[in-house]
């Protein structure tokens, strides 16, 4: 019997002007090498916002994409969630200034999600829940980071990886028997979250004079506490534990068998970082996808990103049954299925 249901009718992305490539990295570190570079990260360039360019404006241009290709219109939207960690200001929402920009009706709701490498897979529940509860039939789930303003210029441990990027998904009531997206699982594990974080700049830790001080870690990475730090081996770890297992807990409770699974996109973290995950749960590469060569990790934006693109090669169809899988900064992790 078929029942009102949340389905993806769409995904736009959009990257900024600015770009770093592994040659100007190469040059800044002489002790790098392109080819090294790209085959530990699976990353060729990246994706650089201007002084003064927000992550809401990069989201903003991705939903315009929308509107361009006539998609759906801007009175159509019933709600506007924005996902993102680098928001315009401490208030107000980000998301009330884009509805403006945008033309969206002021019946709109529109709300900021902080959350960052699993956002979409949240953003897609609430999405899910505003429809199929009635309260809204069209959604827009915008995701965009500007990691890259977090960033020291010296910090060799995460300046090869990360990239700014936006991307822009509709989400629409339809009549169907089967579900289209869900169901999900969630995590969260707060004690990891001293292990990807900017410490200064909140209000737990204003900055100041000592926030600011510079220093080099035994890696020879260079930061301040007002600059993104992460510790690449307790990320690797958690991932490898808590990926497999939401994988397995999602596929319980959805009733499926791996093998049901047409193609999977998680987080797209890094090329090394997947590909263990990939042998871990014992996945064929045609299957698996890793598609952040030309815009790296935009953290909230990757899946959407990579599923645009995966769609655009014909290495996902109309029709297919995804598994998508976000994790790691909070520590936080979500899992969901969908059928694109």
């Amino acid at each position: 019997m078929s029942a009102r249901r949340a389905a993806i009718r769409a995904i736009r992305s959009h990257l900024p002007a600015g770009v770093l490539t592994n040659e100007q990295l190469a040059r800044e570190f002489q002790d790098w090498e392109v080819e090294k570079i790209y085959a530990k990260t699976g990353i060729a360039s990246r994706g650089v916002a201007a002084a003064g360019e927000c992550a809401s404006d990069l989201g903003v241009a991705a939903v315009q994409r929308l509107f361009g290709e006539g998609l759906c219109r801007p009175e159509e939207v019933d709600f506007l969630i924005f996902c993102t960690q680098s928001p315009d200001h401490f208030l107000p929402p980000s998301a009330c200034l884009m509805q403006a920009r945008l033309g969206l009706s002021t019946a709109c709701g529109a709300l900021d999600l902080n959350l960052g490498c699993s956002g979409f897979i949240y953003g897609l529940s609430l999405a899910k829940g505003l429809i199929e509860t009635g309260q809204a039939a069209l959604v827009l789930l915008v995701t965009a980071d500007t990691y890259t303003k977090f960033i020291h210029p010296r910090d060799r441990g995460v300046r090869t990886l990360f990239g700014d990027g936006a991307a822009a998904t509709l989400i629409a009531a339809q009549e169907t028997a089967a579900e289209a997206i869900g169901p999900f699982v969630f995590g969260t594990d707060g004690r990891g979250g001293r292990n990807l974080m900017v410490p200064a700049g909140g209000l737990r830790e204003p900055r100041s004079q000592e926030s600011a001080v510079e220093y080099e870690d035994g890696s020879g990475a260079v930061r301040s506490r007002e600059h993104l730090f992460m510790d690449g081996p307790e990320i690797f770890n958690f991932s490898l534990q808590e990926v497999p297992r939401a994988v397995r807990e999602l596929l319980a409770r959805s009733g499926k068998g791996l093998e049901e699974i047409d193609y999977v996109v998680f987080h797209q973290a890094n090329r090394f970082m997947l590909e263990a995950l990939r042998k871990k749960l014992r996945l064929p590469p045609e299957k698996f996808c890793i598609n952040m060569e030309t815009y790296g990790n935009t953290v909230s934006a990757t899946i959407p990103m990579a599923m645009e693109l995966a769609r655009e090669r014909g290495e996902m169809q109309g029709g297919d049954l995804v598994l998508l899988v976000g994790f790691g900064v909070g520590y936080s992790w979500g899992a969901t299925l969908v059928r694109v």
